[in-house]
């Protein structure tokens, strides 16, 4: 038995998904991931719960995103996901074939979920923590050095009370150098502005200004932020130790 090493797997991952995976594909990409067993028949079958949402009548999946997409979920429900060096270029190379934009120094760490990959755009040096969750039926675009920490929930829509079938969908855009803390919540068709900071477990409703600090439920400006004279990269938006994996020029 050939026994690949971390970056061959990448490699023959990257391979495969650049021919437009398909159920024969997929199987040997999760073989790879260590997950083995299931066959071309079921993936045949596959359906995400994406596709149970009223919004793919008007984005819909090609084959091929579905199986990426459906192989960003998989990740981490297997040991190899807890290898940094592994998972985190993994979910790279499935962001710049998923997203309609992705991108350099891309990071996502584990349970980062979203519904529609095809309506999220990322710009350079973004930052996912653990947990977050991007509803981005109404679209969500994220800016250069944007960095969501744990359990932050991005939501794009919302449902009429008297009638549920009915809903509304607006953007969520988080401009360049964006820092969003643990466990806050942006509602439909909020801007937040450059450089701004949302303290955690606020309820963001509305406009955040350029440079404001806002917290709370609901959300308001508390203070500016307290850059020292620094702006864009000399705020140093350097998310791992030692800048790792944020070394694409």
């Amino acid at each position: 038995m050939i026994i690949l090493k971390i970056g061959e797997r990448l490699s023959a991952i990257k391979r495969i998904l650049d021919s437009g995976p398909d159920t024969s594909g997929t199987c040997k990409v999760l073989e790879l991931l260590g997950a083995g067993g299931l066959s071309s028949d079921i993936l045949g079958e596959l359906r995400l719960y994406s596709e149970c949402l009223p919004m793919v009548d008007q984005v819909g999946y090609t084959p091929p995103q579905r199986y990426m997409h459906f192989l960003w979920d998989a990740l981490d429900k297997l040991p190899i996901s807890i290898i940094v060096d592994f998972s985190i270029p993994f979910r790279r190379i499935l962001a710049k074939r998923l997203f309609a934009r992705c991108g350099r120094n891309f990071i996502a760490e584990e349970n980062v979920r979203f519904n529609f990959p095809q309506n999220l755009e990322v710009g350079d040096d973004v930052f996912l923590n653990r947990g977050v969750f991007l509803d981005t039926k109404g679209g969500v675009t994220l800016g250069n050095y944007v960095g969501l920490a744990e359990d932050v929930q991005i939501f794009t829509h919302k449902h009429s009370e008297s009638d549920h079938i009915v809903r509304k969908y607006e953007k969520v855009v988080l401009k360049d150098f964006v820092m969003i803390n643990s466990g806050a919540m942006i509602l439909p068709g909020v801007t937040v502005g450059e450089q701004a900071i949302v303290a955690a477990r606020a309820l963001v409703h509305d406009h955040v200004p350029p440079n404001a600090v806002v917290g709370g439920v609901p959300a308001k400006v508390m203070r500016d932020r307290r850059t020292e004279g620094r702006s864009g990269k000399e705020l140093d938006h350097i998310w791992l130790h030692k800048s790792a994996f944020q070394d694409e020029q």
